[in-house]
């Protein structure tokens, strides 16, 4: 192995946490899976809460009818990102472009659930069970992935399966283990704390008192490693060179995903949450809410990849929204509840610089019934790929139970 990988392993997995004691068990991680030819894959899916509006986020710009339809909200074109004389980015994108020029970006238009509903509630389940139109399944797909992965060297983790956020999200729940966390610096964990927090409660016992010693053994080291994060003063974490993470719970959320990450902690999926996107009512063009958000989305996920380095060669990450918004602007200078949207998917083995889908266009014949963009690409052939092709789960009848997802219909996002 070669003295810079040598020196990049190193950095990413044991300088993260500080200069606290090194736990035997990190340094075998860092060194020996790398030397066995072992790799982590990622998979981090991010959900736009709110539904958001796919037509000024990734904009149409040479379609007639998008002007015609949006006549107070549109994005000029002269302030359009032109990605390829079709399509453009919103501007307060402008964070995307140079993953788009680098090939590590690529988009999904007219993607989402082909479930009707514009219910937020029900759209939501829907995409985080992986099983549109189906209200009685219990669990999350992304939870339903982790059931047949290749064995690793980080199969019984206990921070293989993680979300960012209070609780766990409906897209985790399931047999398989998966801790959610708020703040790095509230998860407490051992008995010098009087009032550990809930979470970390729950997290010791589901390991503590495992009979699987194997597992068992993989939390006694987890707590080491989480002890000796915050031993380092997580809240101190110094990201990448450039990655300048947008202050706010988003950006906090992808910052601290990305420090778990290179801690060496076992991650193979994460989950990540946005809000904000529910633009019935003044809406905005260049500038107003969506752009607001659009900003924080953008610039955050750009620091999230630049913090990762080299280790986003093994990472995906999949942006999804409940459904999109009307192709016409309302009468409050906003869009309402629509059907299709736009996916980013960025990573290291992803084929970037490219839009994918059949674009089914804005005319009023082509309009899913008569108001919204029709929809092209479900939703579950793009992570179904990225889950059977990337992370090496091949039964995607499980993953997505009632879903046709043949290898053949797959958009070949992935190199």
């Amino acid at each position: 192995m070669s003295i810079t990988r040598r020196v990049f392993l190193r950095n990413s997995a044991l300088a993260a946490v500080g200069t606290a004691s090194v736990p035997s068990f990190l340094t075998r991680a860092a060194f020996g899976a790398a030397e066995g030819g072992l790799r982590n894959k990622r998979l981090v899916v991010i959900f736009q809460r709110g539904a958001a509006d796919g037509l000024n986020i990734v904009v149409p710009h040479a379609e007639p009818q998008y002007y015609a339809m949006r006549p107070s909200i549109n994005i000029p074109l002269q302030s359009v990102l032109d990605l390829n004389g079709f399509f453009g980015l919103h501007p307060s994108l402008s964070a995307f472009q140079p993953l788009w020029q680098q090939r590590h970006l690529a988009i999904v238009h007219a993607a989402g659930s082909p479930d009707t509903t514009r219910s937020h509630f029900d759209a939501q389940d829907f995409m985080e069970t992986g099983t549109p139109g189906v209200k009685s399944t219990e669990d999350g797909w992304l939870n339903r992935t982790l059931r047949n992965l290749p064995s690793t060297s980080v199969q019984n983790a206990a921070f293989r399966a993680i979300a960012l956020g209070p609780s766990l999200p409906r897209i985790l729940s399931g047999t398989e283990p998966a801790v959610a966390m708020n703040n790095i610096n509230d998860f407490s964990i051992g008995g010098r704390n009087p009032r550990p927090s809930p979470v970390a409660s729950a997290f010791e016992a589901m390991y503590d008192h495992s009979s699987d010693t194997v597992l068992h053994g993989t939390g006694e080291e987890t707590f080491d490693a989480v002890k000796m994060l915050k031993a380092a003063d997580p809240g101190k974490y110094n990201p990448a060179p450039g990655a300048n993470y947008p202050k706010g719970r988003f950006g906090d959320s992808l910052r601290q995903l990305a420090q778990l990450i290179k801690a060496n902690l076992g991650v193979q999926v994460a989950f990540a949450d946005i809000g904000g996107w529910d633009h019935h009512v003044n809406e905005g063009a260049t500038e107003g809410q969506l752009a607001n958000v659009l900003s924080d989305f953008s610039l955050s996920i750009a620091a999230f990849w630049t913090d990762l380095g080299s280790l986003g060669e093994d990472t995906v990450v999949i942006t999804m929204s409940e459904f999109g918004r009307t192709a016409r602007e309302n009468g409050n200078r906003g869009t309402d509840h629509g059907h299709a949207n736009v996916m980013f998917v960025l990573g290291g083995p992803v084929r970037g610089g490219k839009v994918y889908g059949h674009w089914p266009g804005l005319d009023q014949s082509q309009l899913y019934e008569g108001r919204d963009l029709a929809l092209t690409t479900d939703f579950r052939q793009v992570i179904g790929e990225a889950v059977a092709r990337h992370l090496g789960n091949k039964n995607l009848a499980e993953v997505f139970p009632g879903f046709d997802n043949q290898p053949e219909k797959f958009l070949r996002l992935l190199g």
